[in-house]
């Protein structure tokens, strides 16, 4: 959607806002008119894309961006020790989990979201309005073209069955990644059903959990594990790295997306919201809209090889083009939130480290 009609339709909220404050002294308004416009965002990304994003809403609005970046539960802690004195406007994060982090901690500040963007399917969004979803990434899987035929695997429920045994590439529990995808078989399965599995993944590791999703990658290419699980985009990025050895061990896999025929491929996210004490909360919702246009999409399709969150964007990127579309599984990513802490509990119990 244009950026232009986003910002309008979102724009009766602000202007009711603002016709609910009291009046100011004469001379105010053009003092105001005259002051910088800027936007405080506390972002856990740190992706070229991004950063074009900002570029590019500055050079439109005339609104400076000013960048704090940390990692995600870092980001977190320091808007929630800040307090009301926290300059941020608005938090970005990766992942449903730590989205319902902040928002248990009341960092967000509640939005009608869905009135300016009717192009993102509801589950993208929280039912609370505290966040939306501004990107998406599928948590699939990497097999090896040598020891796994296409048709030995079918859904993430098969990496519990004993063939799998020694077998596994996968990332420490401790992954954000990795717990929302534990949280989205809780979800589906149930709890019981969902530490099945986890166990059943533990006793078919290749090895203690290490390293990223390229690590896992790497582990199937050198022969270390027949197959990983890995976010798509990662795989994309190593197709087109300027290392050798990357481009060469994306070559030596297949990525596969799950569940095609029953639930669809776990899915999830990146997120933005208002920060609940924002100095700018109308460039905050400005800035959002912006992340939702047709030109920021198509910068995280084409750039970080992620999915926009909005449908009919047109993007130009060959490796995202060969993996889409894909079944994905379409249950509201607030519930891999809400059942993030069982799915901790579950990787304790089973000993997945």
């Amino acid at each position: 959607m244009n950026y232009a009609k986003l910002l309008a339709a979102g724009a009766l909220s602000v202007l009711a806002a603002a016709c609910s404050q009291p009046d100011t002294a004469a001379g105010a308004g053009s003092e105001q008119a005259d002051t910088p416009r800027v936007v405080n965002v506390y972002s856990a990304r740190h992706y070229r894309s991004d950063a074009a994003i900002y570029a590019a809403f500055t050079e439109q609005t005339g609104i400076e961006v000013n960048l704090i970046e940390a990692s995600g539960d870092q980001l977190i802690e320091r808007v929630r020790a800040d307090g009301p004195r926290s300059p941020a406007d608005v938090i970005i994060t990766v992942d449903a989990a730590r989205l319902h982090r902040a928002e248990e901690a009341g960092l967000f500040a509640q939005s009608d979201f869905a009135e300016f963007t009717p192009e993102i399917a509801d589950n993208l969004i929280d039912p609370d309005g505290y966040w939306i979803a501004i990107a998406k990434r599928a948590r699939v899987l990497a097999y090896s073209n040598q020891r796994v035929q296409p048709d030995e695997v079918t859904t993430y429920e098969d990496l519990a069955d004993p063939r799998w045994e020694g077998r596994i590439c996968v990332r420490e529990s401790g992954n954000a990644y990795n717990q929302s995808l534990l949280a989205s078989m809780v979800a589906r399965l149930g709890e019981e059903e969902a530490e099945a599995w986890a166990a059943g993944i533990v006793a078919n590791m290749a090895r203690p959990p290490q390293g990223g999703d390229i690590t896992q990658i790497i582990g199937v290419a050198a022969g270390d594990c027949d197959i990983a699980i890995t976010n798509h985009y990662y795989y994309l990025l190593m197709q087109n790295s300027g290392e050798a050895a990357n481009r060469a061990a994306a070559e030596a896999v297949t990525l596969f997306f799950p569940n095609q025929e029953t639930s669809g491929a776990h899915v999830n996210i990146s997120g933005a919201g208002i920060a609940v004490n924002a100095p700018h909360p109308e460039e905050a919702r400005e800035l959002i809209a912006f992340f939702l246009s047709d030109e920021a999409q198509r910068m995280f399709a084409e750039m970080t090889n992620e999915i926009p969150v909005v449908e009919g964007v047109e993007w130009e990127n060959e490796r995202l083009d060969a993996v889409m579309p894909f079944v994905a599984d379409t249950r509201n990513v607030s519930e891999l939130g809400d059942h993030n802490a069982t799915a901790q509990r579950i990787f304790d119990r089973v000993g997945w480290q």
